[in-house]
């Protein structure tokens, strides 16, 4: 007898007539609607009474939003792995994980050659099914590098590139009665989906017995295999007439013993019948999960998913890694796991984090701060997206990922105002708003996550008509170091939302923010290259144009250092924020006269078209040495400065970006950002801290503060420049109250008073 120890999860099992295409649709709606976890389809290509079953799993997870879908099972033969395997992938991206991968070696093999499927026995089947796994896993495997390639009888690859990756380990289910299907479910697949009718129960432990001797064979641990059950053949009435045939309560009784005797953990109901499925997912899961929490308790059964030996082999010290709570286990990723390369690095800083949590909600997050608390490991936060400094991830410690948490809602189409989940990522949040007319000013780049712009500052294209993101800040949304969900805004807790705005990283995690959006249509955008040699005389004509320029207008500087023998070469951003085209003209016409112009062109564009497209996961690029400042007018010395640090070589990427006008219009202590005086952001990348700091130290004594994003440097020595006076010592009373063993030491840390 054995309990595997899964979380239990049900489904429903539904005919795709294509009679009644809208029907077997509804009927998938409403496993949703039930609380049922999936809602599967079996697969006969040569049916023409049937829908096309791929087609059906994307049309159905277009039309639910948590439902997970899967052919019950697919027949091989008439669908090659590698274009399965993509197709999958594909959906799976699409549905944000919602796919699951239910395979069988081919049935009616007559009907399936009449389609072109190949002529194989039974046994053959088995092999060429053996082989279709590894091409489906290795096509999702892109970390291996190379091409996918096979000389397998049944599927030869001559070579195919990897990819792309699903958006979670879709799992292999395989229908599977005799020993050698049973031998192969244990060596390879992730679940066995038999079905009643074809399949006595009596044996089960049978079945069961094969597949853990197999996967124990392969080095795997048998509750790496989940166990599922098609239910067919049962009906629900007020008296019983047999097994599964009875009142819902009957049900739970008769299933209980699946569970803990014979480690079946997933439950899919056969039929079309909408009142079943309503009593299934109402009374029976609900009652048959809390039956079994409640004998597991009892018997101490060791739950959630099992881990490869190399999995278990990569897990660092100083984490509990049986401990995770449970309503994060099924999100959490590992060293070893497939999705692990997915969320290990940040943009810029590559990472070895010993466990990434991936909570859903706040609640979540409130749960996830609470058993990191615990562990003897750091603990960073990624809001998810991108970004500079490098403080999304660790090297063996614990990272929050709120990727998940990325809700994009418009409260209120009068004024604009819009609740942002933090992991959501700002080029969404443009093409969103942008569609209804709104915009919100967000930096350059539409990978960088909500959450740390609109925690740190926000300098964007345009920060001088709408000023910085935190200045449109209305409420937040966090949750403290002691597990605490807060909102704070003006009238509540005014000190906290005073200080989450500019320092929110040192207070808690942001969960959302509301923020008011402005009205924007399209922008005028003029993009200007220039031939920078003359470094310093340029820098100065450049930034007297910008600052004499309307608010209407922010324009951002990026030069880098010549290559070939040429000198140094400049690329301007200005943003007319605004559609008059005339004066966007006039605007933009005097930046001609800043230096020799390469290039030219301008066109009018919405907002979001301006943000650079975000990636997928990132990739850790390599994490450079970045230093921030803020300016004034770029002086004679400071161009000099700047000049000798961009001819050198020793930053190979400087960046001004163009501040005040409505950012100069809020008062400094407003905010935790009280540099409201700059005029410019200044920020150099280079590959040696040494090198670059040469040149920095000099321009030190001529800045007005720092941007803190993009500043690689953390401690006492540069505290005073991101948070002059006062500013300091009410963050310190803020941390003393909300963060007293400081938790949140991993992104500019505060100390508290």
């Amino acid at each position: 007898m054995t309990d595997y120890g899964h979380h239990l999860e049900f489904g429903t099992f539904l005919t795709p007539t294509s009679r009644d295409p809208e029907h077997v649709v509804g009927l998938a709606e409403r496993t949703e609607a039930a609380g049922l976890d999936l809602a599967t389809f079996q697969d006969h290509p040569y049916n023409p009474e049937l829908l096309d079953t791929w087609t059906l799993l994307g049309w159905v997870a277009s039309r639910t939003e948590r439902l997970r879908v899967a052919g019950n099972v697919l027949n091989l033969p008439l669908r090659h792995p590698t274009v399965l395997a993509r197709a999958a992938a594909g959906l799976d991206l699409l549905s944000r994980g919602r796919v699951e991968l239910g395979l069988g070696a081919g049935g009616f093999r007559e009907a399936g050659q009449g389609m072109g499927g190949a002529r194989r026995t039974a046994g053959e089947s088995v092999d060429a099914l053996s082989e279709a796994i590894d091409l489906i896993r290795a096509v999702w495997d892109v970390d291996s590098g190379g091409e996918v390639r096979s000389s397998g009888p049944h599927y030869p690859v001559p070579g195919t590139p990897r990819g792309p990756r699903p958006h979670h380990d879709i799992g292999i289910w395989l229908g599977a009665y005799k020993p050698r299907m049973l031998g192969l479910v244990g060596a390879k697949a992730d679940g066995w989906l038999p079905s009643l009718g074809y399949l006595d129960l009596a044996d089960l432990p049978e079945g069961n017995r094969i597949i853990d001797e197999s996967a124990e064979a392969a080095g795997r641990d048998p509750r790496q295999v989940r166990r599922l059950l098609n239910l067919t053949g049962t009906s629900f009435s007020s008296v019983s007439r047999g097994f599964l045939q009875g009142p819902p309560e009957q049900w739970v009784e008769q299933l209980l013993p699946l569970v803990l005797e014979q480690g079946v953990a997933t439950f899919v109901l056969g039929g079309d019948d909408p009142r079943a499925i309503d009593l299934f997912g109402r009374e029976v899961a609900p009652a048959l999960r809390e039956a079994v929490e409640g004998e597991r308790a009892v018997k101490g059964t060791l739950t959630g998913p099992a881990r490869p030996v190399a999995a278990l082999a990569a897990r660092r010290p100083g984490i509990d890694y049986d401990g995770v709570p449970a309503a994060l286990r099924d999100l959490a990723v590992e060293p070893g796991d497939g999705g692990y390369t997915g969320v290990r690095h940040g943009y810029m800083q590559r990472g070895r984090p010993g466990l990434v949590l991936r909570p859903t909600d706040p609640e979540q997050v409130a749960e996830a701060l609470a058993y990191a608390r615990e562990q003897r490991v750091p603990l960073n936060v990624r809001s998810g997206g991108h970004g500079i400094s490098g403080a999304s991830t660790n090297d063996g410690g614990i990272v929050i990922d709120l990727g998940r948490m990325n809700g994009i809602r418009l409260l209120d189409p009068d004024t604009g105002r819009v609740r942002l989940g933090t992991g959501a990522r700002w080029g969404d949040v443009a093409r969103t708003l942008g569609d209804r007319g709104w915009a919100i000013s967000s930096g350059d780049h539409g990978g960088v996550g909500v959450g740390g712009i609109a925690t740190t500052g926000g300098i964007g294209y345009m920060s001088r008509a709408h000023g910085l993101t935190i200045d449109r800040l209305t409420a937040v949304e966090l949750v403290t170091a002691d597990g605490r969900l807060l909102r704070v805004d003006q009238d509540h807790d005014p000190e906290l939302f005073w200080g989450t705005r500019g320092a929110g990283a040192n207070l808690g995690v942001v969960t959302a923010v509301e923020i008011e959006a402005a009205p924007v249509g399209n922008v005028v955008l003029g993009r200007f290259v220039y031939d920078a040699s003359a470094t310093a005389s340029f820098l100065r004509a450049w930034g007297e144009i910008a600052d004499a320029a309307p608010r209407e207008v922010t324009a951002f500087l990026t030069l880098g250092a010549g290559r070939g023998g040429q000198g140094p070469v400049a690329q301007a951003m200005v943003v007319y924020a605004g559609e008059d085209t005339d004066a966007a003209v006039a605007a933009l016409e005097p930046f001609l006269k800043a230096g020799p112009v390469l290039d030219q062109r301008a066109q009018v564009a919405p907002y979001a078209a301006l943000l650079v497209p975000h990636q997928g996961p990132h990739e850790g690029h390599g994490t450079p040495v970045s230093r921030s400042g803020l300016i004034g007018e770029t002086t004679p010395e400071i161009a000099e400065i700047v000049a000798a640090m961009i001819t050198s070589g020793d930053s190979y990427f400087t960046q001004f970006r163009q501040v005040g006008g409505a950012v100069d219009d809020m008062a400094p202590e407003a905010t935790a950002y009280a540099h409201r005086s700059a005029r410019f952001s200044v920020a150099a990348l280079g590959a040696r801290a040494g090198r670059l700091d040469r040149h920095w130290s000099a321009l030190e004594p001529r800045l007005q503060g720092m941007y803190l994003s993009f500043d690689t440097r953390t401690g006492p020595e540069v505290l005073a420049q991101a948070f002059p006076e006062p500013t300091l010592s009410r963050l310190r009373a803020l941390k003393a109250v909300h963060d007293p063993d400081q938790v949140f030491d991993q992104n500019f840390p505060i100390p508290p008073a």
